[in-house]
């Protein structure tokens, strides 16, 4: 119910109570006013017809009849004995009842002396009657009149009381609806922007102009709002600051509450894990891993948890687990697949020049030695020194190409780009890679788009890139067509070779880039190749911003594409 509504309604309630209280004494006091007045009234009267009463026994019905008419009453006079003498409602010369009345209060009281009065239903007519009666000389009189004839001016008065207390009834009830509403608009008002508050619109403040202390509570929560509209605004420039924080960290930040809820995930926790739900979620959509959910369990358990390793998806992730307080846990994630891949990188980089010069060396060294025999045949020694020298020039090759590769990815080189001409430049670079390939019976064709026949970038390294990829085609073509070619692309010039060899299975696809990467390690050793001519031509066409690719179909044949961008 409406605070408007419970005024009025309570209003009403008591001013009715009050009326009907007032209208219930107010009645009864008037009525017992009206009767005592009405009683010593009748006694005065009665009292003068006894004075008066002085005339012959038989003329004693005519002078009852008068008195009657002279007081609007009814009169019997009454001897000693308490017998009607007179009674005006007799005719004169009718027989009297002979009954005698002074078993009756109000006359035996007469009789004794002192006037009396009583209240009783008449027996001829059964109207309620005051009777009362006075000594007289030759005994008593009484008078009594209807009470209901007493008591109209009751009935009237109780009429004009109860409309007028209906007035005052209507009266306080509007008076109560416009201070309820006086005092409720603003208190509405107040309650819808407590209501606003509390649904997060800080924006909303109360009207001040209510008075009193409804006007006191409207200030009191304009300062709450205005507090409260700052404490948001710091919280929210702190959460801001937090995450910022978070999201400037390379590392993977990862908070649950108490209940192993995901409440907070930075973009380095979203990208090592996979994750995309919207916050808050629960654990459960982590990654299944078991050294994940251990270290979560162990934190939200109050332990902690140091750094451990694990391996989810095709990431190498470091893990470590601290418990909150009150409650709940967080998770720092730390990226090492880079770290653990350039370490694996540096091992087998080792590994393999270590094997790559140590076939040569060895060979170097047997021979060298077979050489001291003074005795060996001039042919052998003569074969011996080719041997020597053609693995003297294949580790020559080795060292040169790590040398090329570490000055292309220390920074020390630094492409000069010009505008070539794929159809001078071309041949040129794949001169010797064209002569190898007429000795092994395979075509080596140079197909260059009209669009794309000229390409911003260093003449050096392109010489260098095409030599390499044709020289790769005709090691691993052994019949079929090579194709140096050039097509245009969005924003830049695609260069390539094309070739219709072994092909590369999927899987080593992703490394063929790799220095000393080879999908056939022996066979590629025994054409020459030093498996570092890709990852050369790789790092020359990053450092043009291009990029490299390579697709490939087993027994159809590889294409190695590069892209170069056009003239900025």
């Amino acid at each position: 119910m409406r605070l408007t509504t419970r005024f009025v309604a309570g209003t009403v309630a008591t001013v009715g109570v009050l009326a009907v209280i007032i209208l219930a004494t107010a009645d009864a006091r008037q009525t017992r006013a009206i009767r005592e007045d009405a009683t010593h009234r009748m006694e005065r009267a009665a009292a003068l017809v006894a004075v008066e009463w002085n005339v012959d026994p038989r003329d004693a019905g005519t002078f009852a009849a008068d008195a009657a008419r002279s007081l609007d009453a009814h009169v019997v006079l009454l001897g000693r004995d308490g017998v009607r003498i007179a009674d005006s409602d007799q005719r004169v010369g009718v027989g009297l009842d002979r009954e005698a009345l002074s078993n009756r209060p109000e006359v035996a009281a007469a009789l004794g002396g002192t006037p009396g009065s009583a209240e009783r239903r008449d027996e001829a007519d059964g109207r309620a009657r005051l009777y009362v009666a006075v000594p007289a000389a030759k005994g008593a009189v009484r008078v009594d009149q209807p009470l209901d004839q007493l008591l109209a001016t009751v009935g009237e008065v109780r009429r004009a009381l109860a409309v007028t207390a209906v007035i005052a009834v209507a009266l306080a009830a509007t008076l109560a609806f416009l201070l309820g509403q006086s005092v409720a608009t603003p208190i509405v008002g107040l309650r819808d922007v407590a209501r606003a508050l509390a649904g997060g619109d800080l924006e909303r403040r109360p009207a001040l102009t209510a008075p009193g202390e409804v006007g006191d509570l409207a200030s009191a929560l304009h300062r709450l709002a205005e507090a409260l509209a700052d404490r948001a605004a710091a919280h929210d420039a702190e959460d801001a600051l937090v995450d910022a924080t978070l999201e400037a960290l390379h590392e993977g930040v990862v908070a649950l509450d108490l209940r192993g809820s995901i409440v907070r995930m930075n973009e380095t926790a979203r990208r090592l894990l996979g994750v995309r739900d919207t916050l808050p979620f629960k654990s459960d959509l982590l990654p299944r891993d078991r050294t994940l959910r251990e270290a979560l369990a162990s934190a939200l358990a109050g332990m902690p948890t140091d750094t451990i390793e694990t391996a989810i998806g095709d990431r190498t992730l470091a893990l470590a687990a601290r418990p909150l307080s009150p409650g709940g846990a967080v998770l720092a994630i730390l990226d090492l697949t880079a770290q653990r891949r350039l370490e694996t990188v540096r091992r087998d980089f080792v590994a393999n020049v270590s094997h790559e010069l140590k076939t040569p060396l060895t060979v170097v060294s047997g021979f060298a030695d077979t050489l001291l025999d003074p005795e060996l045949p001039p042919e052998v020694r003569r074969q011996f020194a080719e041997t020597i020298r053609a693995h003297a020039q294949r580790m020559q090759r080795i060292v040169d190409d790590l040398l090329d590769l570490s000055r292309i990815e220390s920074g020390g080189w630094i492409p000069n780009p010009v505008d070539l001409d794929l159809a001078t430049l071309a041949p040129e670079a794949t001169a010797v890679a064209s002569a190898a390939a007429d000795r092994r019976g395979v075509t080596l064709d140079i197909a260059l788009a009209p669009p794309a026949a000229r390409v911003w970038a260093d003449a050096t390294a392109m010489r260098q890139i095409l030599s390499n990829l044709a020289d790769n085609a005709v090691r691993h073509t052994a019949s079929g067509q090579i194709t140096v070619f050039s097509t245009a692309e969005t924003g830049g010039v695609v260069v390539g070779v094309r070739d219709m060899g072994s092909g590369i299975p999927a899987e080593h696809l992703p490394r063929i880039f790799e220095r000393f990467y080879r999908v056939d390690p022996g066979r590629s050793r025994e054409q020459g190749g030093t498996g570092l001519g890709l990852a050369i031509v790789r790092h020359l066409v990053e450092a043009h911003g291009g990029r490299v690719s390579a697709q490939s179909v087993v027994g159809e044949g590889t294409t190695i594409s590069c892209w170069f961008p056009l003239q900025s």
